[in-house]
């Protein structure tokens, strides 16, 4: 369809405007190709006749239904008007500041706070796609982040605008994006220092202007880095063109930077006393512009912040003051006076206050600083001359040293921050954003905005370039033709610039001259470009400018002062003199080459795809130009090896006016920032495109019959689009999207209005034919009813007599007796059917059952032969196992004990060597302190010679001293009072000396009497010890003595057991060789006696020797053999009860396996019964249908009558039969039940219990006895022990009685260890034989119990409810009750809670005992198993359902058993007497509450994360309504889409997750109160999530889509009702989610309607109902959008309402959990283990 043929009547277009820009009108007469004219009505009601060229018609106005949308590429038509008026509804209408345009993201500057970047706003957008939402910087970092991590690329993000446009606070968010989305758990601070990097940055490079009040004043790029997880690791940061002439000088109404104010506000505070500053009015550099406050902002408290920003960075506080000195001593150099003195020259006052601060504060020549200020230095090749300056001179000297120290600090403190923030590893990858100043013009443009302008143009060709790429990449993904598209190429600007011999370097080349001159370069480029680039220009009115085109507009640029700020020079003398300080910061700023910290200078080696240009020369390359040149070039590459995202700043006005949309401003802006031409590059091609299954949705309804039969809607959407548009060159067809020409969605939004208005048309007209027709027929119904009964009543009266009342009466009376009689016959027959059916019936029954006992009792007697038979088989293999394990162990035991013998006599004999070496290092001690004394003797007597030598020389030099005097007396008179003052001075110098020396020989003196002393006492201490140690020799012989009487007693007590042992004598043969030992040592003492003075070394050695042959004669392993196996099974007295009772509870287990099998017999013959009593009921059928043909057939309705009444009398004599099987069936199972019962509570097995009680006891004395005998035989060793060490001590003689002493010692323990061996051996065997008896009597008793068991009755044992258990059973209860236990196999066929009921009833075992430590370890070791198996499963619903079910079960039993009458009222009795006796569990109750609380909201969580991700495409996305499909273009940035759609979830995925959550939680029996707050807290989240993905997503609030989340909440609620669910309080969380479908559905229009907007939603705050009312969107043109004076009304009336301004609901609150108290129904006592639980160790009392 041709373009001109959409100018038809009633279409809209723009027209240019004055003030507006641009104006829309409505065309009042179709246009016709070649009329001059274009007749319109202006929305004022202005009619308009508007000259057009036909070859140029004025651009159309897109429908109302594409105005506002999410992304500028949706709209139809492309153009300027339309993206302004998009860009307008929504910043005024709407309060959207984000917009899309393709890959820009353009935001406008509100001016406002608004509530849309809290931490809620940040975790709804993480994760989305960049189309499913609003626009958002938000999304733009997510999209960066994840196309990071899908493609390991790194990412930049521009960006860019005016002043005050929101490029710093857009930056700012996007990093915080960062730092909140990718939390590091191992170094969690790094995402603090990334953001804290940010204040301190615009306190020291922002400033207020006129336009902004925190405007960047310089260009920022900080890369981001990232770890192979995505987790920030660190950051880097590069600055660009910092503003340094703002230090210095600001225009009215600015101000210096904000760190200058900051200081200046916080000067009162004691630690800045030292920097002498005073408020920002004193000083020259901060009162230039006449502003020093910002409404608003308080300096001081960012002050605070700036240090805090500081102090988080690891910057501490001595680098502050350092900072804070630098800043304050360049407001004092402002201050500082320059005089002039004539014309030619200047003073500085030396007693300028200021100046002597500023040199105080840097540590600098005040003299010097006041000399070189006013003079500077000119070296030629001749000579070097000092001139002096003017004031003027003086004064720019002045400020170029405060720019150029500014500048310094300024790249320190970024070195600093970037030190900060690296980190130790290698990057994976990094973000990178830009934030850098956008295209500037102003009245009077100069150096800073030529560099910025140049800045822009290469970030412009850059986003020219990555624009078209896409769009090309577009083309070949859909298989579309790729046709050249025409674009802006800005390269002619750039080398207009930085070519060779461009503006730059001709201005570095003027730069080097000395007498270069801004007029000289202006010249230059006046001869080489005009007439010679189209691009420069020179004005008409001026000689000192030049204007440039630039990409966005023509600037003009004064050439005064180009040169100074390209040089940026200070005098080489000011920078020598800084160089000289003695603060060290000052200095090093200063030095030739200073080297840089930071380690990211060498991150990126990238080569560029041009060369980049460099200058041959060095100071060329100094320059300012050539620098900046050079980092943007670097900025250049980076970008280019990164995938860009853009961001666009725009500033609505300049008077700062929240939502104040300035249409001039922003046209300028939007043709500055590149978004108009990305525009127009999209409108060049085929600028709308829709995917297959948006535009099957959309224009369906323009499809006929035929075309939707065909299954593919690919081909659909083909033949549709070639039937609509007749020029195939409108469109083309993708492989998943179709691509429109501009104007063809409007012309088919156009074609689906009016097939809509037909529609509309059509079923209006047969609306209104119904309506009427069932008013008409509602009448005649009416007028027919009336005409009923008038005539009914008139023939009533006319036919009602006496004779026929009495007639009818008797009819009555006749049809009563009758039926009667003929029910009472037919009564009869059927009774006496059914007894006769009875009677068959009974006796089959009894003679099958008489049958059945028969062949039981046979099986009986069979299974009892062979069950003896089998269980002697087992018990005899069990005997043999047990018997040969003992005979081991016995073996094992007698070998740890010998070398536990073994290992105690070494220990000794290193006792005994240790106090030998211990004596003689004190030995040694004291010889050390004799020599050491004889030396401090011989140092005296020299000191004493060197003093007499000293004199004697003294005396000599003092005479010869006098001799000279003499002479001197003689030959000089006149210096005779000066000789002798000389030698009364050396006189007192050697007075001194020698009394020096004397005073030290009197020191050393005294410190040797003070050693004689020390020597002394310690001798005296030495000797008070060894009579102790006599003292207690004696004690110990009195012991000793003792002892050996005691021991004779026991010999004497013992003379029965001679026999024996005299046997183990004999065993130990060579304890003669051991006495004849001793004699040798006797004779050896002799000897030794003689020569104890001269041989004390050799007797220690000798004594060494001894011990180690007493010892080694003592053949263990001789012994050892001589002892029989017998022997050996006689000492293991501790394996061998267990073993016994073992076995016994393996037969008894046996028994058990066997009844157990006997059981499922029993289960198999109970449904063999089952089977036939299923066919008997199929042969009384059959008698039935006998009994019925032999009645009479004539008769239908008695034979009907009969066969009912037949049947319903049939049916209770089945379910007696039925019945009664159940009733033989639960009479097998309680014999079962008893006979297994009968092994474990019999009186035989009561008897079995109490002989191994016995054998227990009997256990134990042995131990104790045991344990006696060890201690006597510890204490034994003691004596032998302190003997020995005592002995080392004593003199020699001593030595030698205390060893015969230990020799007898030893003889006699080995006596009585013999006799203790020998007692042992004897118990042992009788305790053997005993227990073999035992065991003889006891299988005999098992037999007897066999064969008795189904004849005699006993009585069951009554059990109390509790589970025995030993202490060392406790890891194995928690691992096999806790640890190991599977969910899905306790649920079935068990009680609820059956693992807590397991814990308490072992709970009350401990505290039936009164075990305090038993209890305690065994409640410690229940809550860490729980917390251990939650802790493993954190991820596992099932598991976390159980467990906190458990753990509620457990704590209510622990209350309703704990005695407190609160917790006892609905306990029956015999609960009651199962309560705890003797302990309060009050604090493990608080402990298993708290861990209840943790497990469930763990439990939330994971329900939690298994549903969130269905919310949103369930409860939003999917349409299950038909015929509201609200589908729309979403431009650019929408999402993938396909045919099938088979993958998304549905509103049944979320309704079948609840029910698997509600399953699950039951069967494992968890509380219905817990169960309603869990349901309740998943309702919340799924209203939650869905009202904020509302309130970001603009394109689902629409009327249609209210519609479908209410139809969804229904859905919800019937779910409820289904679940029985009504009374959680669930569907209340829903209400803000309802009141939000409903505000998307009601009229918005009138006052009342505000109203009642107000009066109904009550459960949404005031913020988010205007949301909703800004966002709506209408679909369809009969739709209206929400006027914005009915929003301000709605606003007005909300004013009064308190509540909290905030737009996003908590999707992490939690509501509080309460646990109520349910009794347990379940009896302790009727609680048994399964043996699925593994729990066979634990017993039922």
């Amino acid at each position: 369809m041709a373009l001109a043929e959409l100018y038809t009547q009633y279409n809209r277009v723009w027209i240019p405007d004055n003030e507006e820009v641009w104006q829309s009108a409505e065309i009042t007469k179709n246009y016709k190709a070649g009329d001059s004219f274009l007749h319109v009505q202006l929305e004022d009601g202005t009619e308009l006749s508007y000259p057009v060229d036909p070859a140029a018609l004025p651009p159309l106005r897109n429908p109302d239904i594409l105005v506002g949308e999410n992304d500028l590429t949706a709209l139809s038509y492309l153009h300027e008007p339309a993206v302004l008026h998009n860009l307008k509804i929504r910043f005024v209408e709407s309060k959207l500041i984000y917009t899309y345009s393709g890959i820009i993201l353009v935001a406008i500057n509100p001016y406002k706070q608004l509530p849309i970047y809290g931490d809620a706003i940040i975790h709804a957008y993480s994760g989305q796609n960049m189309g499913d939402m609003d626009p958002h910087i938000f999304a733009v970092a997510e999209e960066a982040y994840k196309q990071m991590a899908r493609n390991n690329k790194n990412q930049s993000i521009i960006v860019s605008g005016e002043s005050g446009a929101g490029k710093t606070v857009s930056a700012r968010y996007t990093m915080r994006y960062f730092a909140t989305v990718s939390k590091s758990s191992s170094n969690a601070d790094v995402e603090d220092k990334v953001l804290a990097s940010n204040p301190i940055t615009e306190a020291v490079g922002n400033a207020k202007t006129t336009r902004n009040d925190n405007s960047s004043r310089f260009g920022k790029y900080t890369e981001i880095s990232f770890d192979q997880s995505y987790q920030i690791i660190g950051a880097n940061m590069r600055t660009y063109l910092l503003e340094k002439s703002r230090v210095v000088f600001q225009s009215e109404n600015e101000r210096n930077y904000h760190i200058f104010y900051q200081l200046c506000a916080s000067a009162m505070q004691p630690e800045y006393e030292h920097l002498k500053l005073g408020s920002a009015e004193e000083f020259n550099y901060t009162r230039m512009g006449g502003s020093t406050v910002i409404e608003g902002v308080d300096d001081r408290a960012n002050m605070v912040e700036t240090q805090k920003t500081f102090a988080l960075l690891g910057l501490k506080r001595d680098f502050q003051m350092d900072v804070f000195k630098m800043l304050a001593a360049i407001l004092h150099l402002g201050n500082v006076e320059i005089a002039a003195v004539g014309d030619e020259r200047s003073s500085i006052s030396m007693e300028d206050k200021h100046l002597s601060i500023f040199c105080e504060l840097l540590d600098l020549n005040c003299d010097k600083i006041a000399r070189w200020l006013c003079h500077r230095k000119i070296v030629t090749t001749s000579e070097t001359v000092v001139k002096p300056m003017t004031r003027a001179q003086a004064v720019n000297a002045r400020d170029a040293l405060a720019k150029k120290i500014y500048s310094h600090l300024f790249d320190f403190i970024v070195e600093r921050i970037n030190q900060a923030l690296q980190f130790p590893g290698k990057q994976h990858t990094f973000i990178g954003v830009l934030d850098i100043y956008g295209f500037e013009t102003f009245d009077v443009n100069s150096f800073e905005q030529f560099c910025i302008n140049y800045a822009n143009e290469k970030l412009q060709q850059q986003f020219n370039l990555h624009v078209f790429k896409l769009e090309q990449e577009e083309y070949m993904k859909e298989d579309i033709p790729w046709t050249l598209i025409d674009f802006y190429d800005n390269q002619p600007v750039i080398d207009l610039i930085e070519a060779k011999m461009g503006i730059l370097e001709l201005l570095d080349e003027e730069c080097l001259l000395p007498h270069g001159k801004d007029e000289n370069w202006l010249q230059k480029l006046y001869n080489n470009f005009i007439n010679k680039n189209a691009l420069f220009e020179k004005p008409r009115m001026s000689n000192t400018s030049f204007i440039i085109q630039h990409f966005a507009d023509k600037v003009e640029y004064k050439c005064e002062g180009f040169l100074e700020k390209n040089r940026d020079t200070v005098h080489e003398v000011l920078i020598e003199i800084l160089k000289e300080s003695k603060f060290h910061l000052c200095a090093d700023f200063f030095q030739d080459s200073p080297v840089s910290i930071s380690p990211f200078s060498s991150t990126i080696n990238i080569k560029s795809a041009r060369p980049v240009l460099k200058s041959p020369n060095k100071q060329l390359r100094t320059t300012v130009g050539s620098k900046f040149r050079n980092s943007l070039s670097l900025l250049m590459v980076t970008l280019n090896a990164t995938t860009p995202h853009y961001v666009r700043c725009i500033k609505p006005n300049d008077e700062k006016l929240p939502f104040e949309f300035d249409s001039k401003r922003v046209a300028q802006q939007l043709r500055a920032c590149g978004v108009l031409e990305t525009i127009r590059i999209s409108a060049q091609s085929y600028p709308s495109r829709w995917t297959y299954i948006e535009f099957f949705s959309r224009y369906s309804i323009l499809m006929t019959q035929q075309e939707l039969s065909i299954n593919d809607k690919k081909q659909i959407c083909k033949i549709v689009l070639q039937r609509l548009i007749q020029d195939p060159n409108q469109y083309q067809f993708g492989r998943t999207k179709i691509f429109f020409r501009a104007g063809q969605v409007a012309y088919l939004e156009k074609l689906r209005s009016d097939r809509l208005r037909q529609a509309c048309t059509l079923l209006q007209r047969r609306v209104r034919g119904w309506l009427q027709r069932r008013r008409f027929l509602a009448l005649r119904r009416a007028a027919l009813t009336v005409q009923q009964y008038y005539r009914g009543q008139r023939t009533v009266r006319q036919a009602i007599t006496a004779r026929n009342l009495k007639e009818t009466w008797a009819a009555i009376v006749i049809q009563k007796y009758c039926r009667g009689y003929l029910v009472r016959r037919l009564c009869q027959l059927i009774h006496v059917a059914a007894v006769t059916i009875q009677a068959y019936t009974r006796g089959f029954l009894a003679r099958k059952k008489y049958r059945k006992m028969r062949e039981e009792q046979k099986a009986v007697v069979l299974q009892k032969y062979a069950r003896a038979w089998l269980a002697r088989r087992r018990f005899q293999n069990i005997r043999r196992f047990v018997l040969n394990i003992q005979l081991s162990y016995r073996v094992q035991q007698l070998q740890k004990r010998i070398e536990e013998q073994s290992r105690e006599n070494h220990g000794l004999l290193e006792r005994l060597t240790n106090l030998a070496s211990a004596h003689m290092n004190d030995v040694d001690t004291i010889q050390k302190l004799e020599s050491e004394l004889e030396k401090l003797t011989a140092q005296k007597r020299t000191y004493e010679e060197k003093g007499k030598k000293y004199k004697e020389d003294s005396e000599q030099k003092i005479f010869k001293l006098e001799n000279q005097n003499k002479e001197l007396q003689e030959q000089k008179e006149t210096l005779e009072i000066k000789l002798q003052e000389k030698t009364e001075e050396m006189k007192e110098k050697m007075d001194e000396l020698t009394q020096q020396l004397f005073n030290d020989v009197q020191k050393e003196e005294n410190q040797r009497m003070i050693l004689e002393k020390n020597f002394q006492n310690q001798k005296q201490d030495y000797e008070k010890e060894i009579e102790l140690l006599k003292g207690e020799i004696k004690i110990l012989k009195e012991e000793k003595t003792q002892l050996q009487q005691q021991i004779q007693q026991e010999i004497i007590t013992q003379d029965s057991l001679k026999m024996e042992v005299g046997q183990l004598t004999k065993q130990a043969q060579k304890i003669p060789e051991l006495q004849k030992e001793i004699e040798l040592l006797q004779t050896q003492k002799l000897d030794v006696e003689k020569q104890a003075h001269s041989q004390k070394r050799e007797l220690r050695e000798k004594m060494s020797e001894v011990t180690k042959q007493l010892l080694e004669s003592y053949d263990f392993e001789d012994v050892r053999s001589r002892l029989s196996t017998e022997d050996l099974e006689h000492l293991n007295e501790d394996g061998e009860l267990w073993f016994a009772y073992e076995g016994l509870k393996k037969a008894t287990r046996v028994l058990e396996s066997h009844f157990q099998s006997q059981k499922e017999i029993y289960e198999k013959e109970i449904e063999g019964l089952n089977f036939k009593v299923e066919h008997l009921s199929q042969d009384i059928n059959h008698l039935q249908k006998l009994f019925r043909e032999e009645n009479d057939i004539n008769d239908g309705i008695r034979l009907e009558v009969s066969r009912l009444t037949s049947e319903n009398l049939v049916i209770p004599d089945l379910k007696q039969q039925v019945a009664e099987l159940e009733n033989q069936k639960l009479d097998l199972e309680n014999r079962l039940q008893e006979q297994t019962t009968k092994l474990k509570g019999n009186e035989m097995s009561n008897r079995l219990h109490y002989e191994l009680e016995r054998d227990r006891t009997q256990k134990r004395t042995t131990e104790a006895q045991n344990e006696v005998d060890i201690k006597e035989k510890e204490s034994l060793k003691d004596t032998i022990q302190g003997i020995e060490g005592l002995s080392n001590g004593l003199m020699q003689d001593e030595v030698q009685g205390e060893l015969q002493s230990k020799i007898k010692q030893v003889t006699t323990r080995l006596a009585v260890e013999n006799m203790d061996l020998e007692e042992k051996l004897d118990m042992k065997d009788r305790i053997i034989k005993k227990l073999e008896d035992q065991i003889k009597t006891l299988t005999k008793t098992i037999e007897k119990c066999k064969i008795l068991l189904s004849l005699v009755p006993t009585v069951p044992k009554e059990y109390i409810g509790m589970m025995e258990y030993k202490k060392e059973d406790e890891e194995r209860i928690i691992q096999n009750l806790i640890l190991d236990l599977k969910p899905r196999g306790v649920v079935v066929n068990m009680i609820p809670g059956l693992p807590a009921h397991i814990l308490f009833m072992c709970v009350r075992y401990a505290d039936y005992l009164n075990d305090a430590d038993m209890l305690k370890s065994f409640m410690n070791v229940t809550i860490d198993g729980i917390k251990q198996v939650v802790k493993e499963h954190s991820e596992d619903f099932e598991m976390l359902s159980f467990w906190l079910s458990n753990t509620y079960y457990f704590l209510n039993c622990l209350k309703q058993y704990s005695g407190e009458e609160e917790f006892m009222k609905h306990n029956t009795p015999r609960q009651n007497k199962n309560c705890l006796k003797h302990f309060d569990l009050s604090e493990y109750r608080q402990i298993l509450s708290d861990l209840a609380i943790q497990i469930y909201h763990q439990f939330i969580i994971v329900m939690e994360n298994n549903i969130q991700h269905m919310i949103v495409p369930g409860m939003l996305e999917y349409e299950s309504l038909q015929g509201i499909s609200g589908l729309k273009p979403t431009g650019f940035r929408k999402r993938s889409s396909s045919i099938d759609d088979t993958d998304t979830y549905t509103m049944t995925s979320i309704l079948q997750q609840l029910s698997y959550f509600y399953s699950t939680m039951c069967q494992n029996g968890l509380d219905s109160e817990l169960l309603k707050q869990a349901v309740k807290q998943l309702f919340f989240l799924i209203g939650a999530v869905t009202l904020n993905s509302l309130f970001l997503r603009k394109d689902m609030c629409s009327c249609r889509k209210g519609m479908q989340i209410r139809c969804n909440i229904s859905y919800l609620e019937e779910w409820l009702k289904d679940k029985n669910l009504q009374s959680s309080n669930a569907k209340e969380t829903l209400e803000p989610l309802s009141q939000a479908a409903w505000l998307l559905q009601v009229k918005k229009i009138t006052d009342d309607d505000a109203k009642e907007i107000c009066e109904h939603c009550t459960s949404l705050s005031t913020v988010q109902i205007v949301k909703i009312l800004n966002s709506y969107t209408p679909i369809d043109d009969f739709e209206k959008r929400v006027t914005p004076s009915f929003v301000r009304k709605v606003q007005a009336m909300l004013n009064n309402r308190e509540d909290v301004p905030q737009l996003m609901l908590d999707t992490k609150h939690l509501f509080q959990v309460t646990f109520p108290f349910t009794p347990s129904p379940h009896a302790l006592e009727l609680i048994q283990v399964p043996s699925s639980f593994k729990l066979g160790f634990l017993t039922r009392v």
